[in-house]
């Protein structure tokens, strides 16, 4: 057995590992590249392998760092299975026909701005492109599948990191390969905490935050709480980037647990985002994935997807009349990395107003338009133009949908004995950082790798 790193390894994004097992070749998620736009020109690269001799894609989850790439994948010529949880394989079409819509668009500014004689700018796939891969969509259940290819067994375990978010074991040739994917916190609302696994030969893990520990939930919900109720106070308007699949449910999930005691009645909320409606239902057919905690409160009153002045917006004429409300309105809109997305919009009017609170919820990676901020940046460039930043900002550390530093110590310790381990989806300093941890608590020097990088298993 041998793993090709080819994504993800030395950052974040784009996650994407080929694994050849008994004569067959599987790719481990494809996800797109997100960052600066240097960055995410890789994504129009060819792809460092024949996509025609793929044998399966496994997808780990729904986020576009995992998922983004796929429709890319096919028009270059891959026609076999892709392998997803159910919960996976039913958000796969809200967000990838949402990715494509995007860079149509993306694309088509662009080009309006275009200076003669240069080229047309293209977008990555279309919704065309996007429509033409479901019929290669299988949904699995979590648990084991024997014999998805000859001589490979396959078993999925919950990752608690989102929605049908998956820790992907493969078993050929007597060894057994696991990639952890995206690992959740432990006691994540509407989640159930990360599943254990007892043994591999080869250990793929994600290191996004092994560099740190978050802060205590209970004192993270209670800091969102006093935010909100100084925004109030202060006359402003809330913006959170987020996702549209993780931390917005989870933040609607807050406001309805302390709908009193935040006095959330007093808010207009808006969920800017043309798939929330879609994504709501999605997980309303899901409510067997929940934990307990969650199924109880989705009986309760109100609901969080439900709330009484919630409103979810679809169309670009909605979206733009949210800019004239000067105050008493929370706007939680996409992409959670402010890198492209509605959330663009609502920074380049609120941003240069003091009383405009911004809040991030979620990992912000390298080039993005959040990172700068999160960095404190003065200033910022919108849609070509200079924008000022006087809003207040917060991170919310403890409300990430990643496991930090000691979640991910907890989750490997589990195994029955110490794997051998390769350190994906992180930065270097993080990386690093897990690396020398693992070192001295289990004696395992952890492989750092890079694209292009091989391991035998």
């Amino acid at each position: 057995m041998r793993v090709h790193f080819h994504g993800a390894a030395g950052q974040v994004t784009g996650s994407m590992h080929l694994v050849e097992i008994a004569g067959r070749r599987i790719l481990i998620d494809c996800g797109m590249v997100q960052g600066s736009p240097e960055a995410e020109a890789q994504n129009f690269a060819p792809f460092p392998f024949d996509p025609a001799r793929l044998d399966a894609v496994i997808l780990s989850h729904a986020h576009i760092d995992h998922i983004g790439r796929v429709p890319r994948l096919v028009m270059a010529g891959y026609r076999g299975p892709i392998l997803a949880q159910s919960a996976t394989a039913e958000l796969l079409p809200i967000m990838l026909l949402d990715s494509a819509a995007l860079q149509e668009s993306d694309a088509e500014r662009l080009n309006r701005k275009r200076k003669p004689g240069q080229p047309r700018a293209m977008p990555l796939y279309t919704r065309e492109d996007v429509q033409g891969i479901f019929g290669q969509v299988r949904p699995l259940a979590y648990g084991p599948h024997p014999g998805i290819l000859p001589g490979v067994d396959l078993v999925l375990r919950d990752a608690g990191h989102i929605l049908g978010s998956c820790s992907v074991e493969l078993r050929g040739e007597g060894r057994v390969l696991v990639f952890s994917g995206d690992l959740g916190m432990k006691g994540t609302p509407i989640l159930r905490d990360p599943e254990p696994v007892p043994h591999a030969d080869l250990l793929l893990m994600e290191s996004t935050y092994g560099n740190r520990n978050h802060r205590p939930r209970p004192e993270t919900v209670q800091e969102l709480g006093e935010i909100l109720d100084a925004a109030w106070r202060d006359g402003g308007n809330v913006l959170i980037p987020a996702f549209a699949v993780g931390r917005t449910q989870e933040l609607l999930y807050w406001f309805a647990r302390h709908w009193d005691d935040w006095q959330m009645a007093r808010w207009r909320i808006f969920l800017d985002s043309p798939m929330a409606s879609k994504v709501v239902q999605v997980y309303d057919h899901h409510h067997g994935l929940f934990d307990a905690e969650a199924r109880a409160v989705w009986r309760q009153t109100p609901s969080p997807f439900r709330l009484p002045n919630l409103h979810v917006t679809q169309s670009v004429e909605e979206s733009m009349a949210i800019n004239r409300i000067h105050g008493g309105a929370i706007i939680i809109a996409g992409n959670g990395m402010a890198n492209g997305g509605r959330i663009l919009h609502h920074m380049r009017q609120h941003l240069p107003h003091r009383q405009t609170r911004i809040i991030f919820v979620g990992y912000q990676a390298e080039g993005t338009l959040g990172r700068r901020l999160v960095d404190g940046a003065r200033w910022v460039r919108i849609h070509g133009h200079d924008v000022q930043v006087q809003a207040h900002r917060h991170t919310v550390g403890g409300l990430s949908a990643h496991a930090d530093q000691q979640g991910l110590l907890e989750w490997y310790a589990a195994f029955t004995t110490p794997p051998p381990v390769a350190l994906v989806h992180g930065e270097d300093l993080a990386r690093e950082a897990l690396a020398g941890e693992i070192a001295v608590r289990h004696g395992v020097q952890a492989l750092l790798p890079r694209p292009g990088m091989q391991a035998e298993v």
